[in-house]
């Protein structure tokens, strides 16, 4: 019993010494973006919003980990223009949606990373927070070169009802007719690594 105790612990310590140590690589904010796309009975919205901050988990080159922060303020409206963006925005920010007064960031951080088999391609689940309400999701990454930066970059469609956002939805009000916005919306992430 021994010796098998004594070959396990230097089994443990072999691949101990050849795993490369786990690299933080930060996200360059000023040009990470996520896009969103919000829908209606009569049409869509779409937008940006800035990441506050992040970073990523890297070992041997390969996605083990990491999280981001989203800067709920930068709700930006990019299909509307004058008094309708300013008013489309302005209700996105207040209470009836995200309440950025309040919780002026959203966060996420990722709990499993698994890969899809191809180079830089990898299924991710992760925490995502909003307002007060932490939520599972699970969506697909892909890492590559864009221009000589490294940029990962993935889509997810998210609930919002599971975050109690309950303006204008079907789900919790009756005869809203034309003026119903649907509980999800689709959010593509585009995040570019220093």
């Amino acid at each position: 019993m021994k010796n098998f105790s004594i070959l396990f612990l230097a089994l443990a310590a072999l691949t101990l010494a050849f795993t490369s140590p786990v690299e933080t690589v930060g996200v360059d904010t000023n040009t990470s973006v996520i896009t969103w796309k919000g829908y209606k009975v009569l049409g869509s919205h779409t937008g940006t919003i800035k990441i506050n901050t992040g970073d990523l988990q890297m070992q041997d080159g390969q996605l083990v980990g990491g999280s981001f922060t989203i800067d709920m303020k930068t709700i930006n409206c990019t299909d509307l223009e004058g008094e309708y963006k300013g008013k489309l925005e302005g209700h996105l920010k207040s209470a009836d949606f995200f309440g950025v007064d309040k919780y002026p960031t959203a966060n996420f951080n990722i709990t499993s990373v698994v890969s899809r088999g191809t180079p830089g391609a990898y299924k991710i689940t992760g925490d995502l927070k909003i307002k007060e309400t932490t939520k599972p999701i699970r969506f697909n990454v892909n890492i590559g070169e864009e221009g000589g930066q490294q940029v990962a970059t993935g889509d997810v469609q998210i609930d919002r009802s599971d975050f109690d956002i309950r303006y204008g939805s079907g789900s919790f009000f009756d005869n809203l007719g034309d003026n119903t916005i649907y509980d999800e919306f689709d959010l593509s992430i585009r995040l570019v690594l220093n």
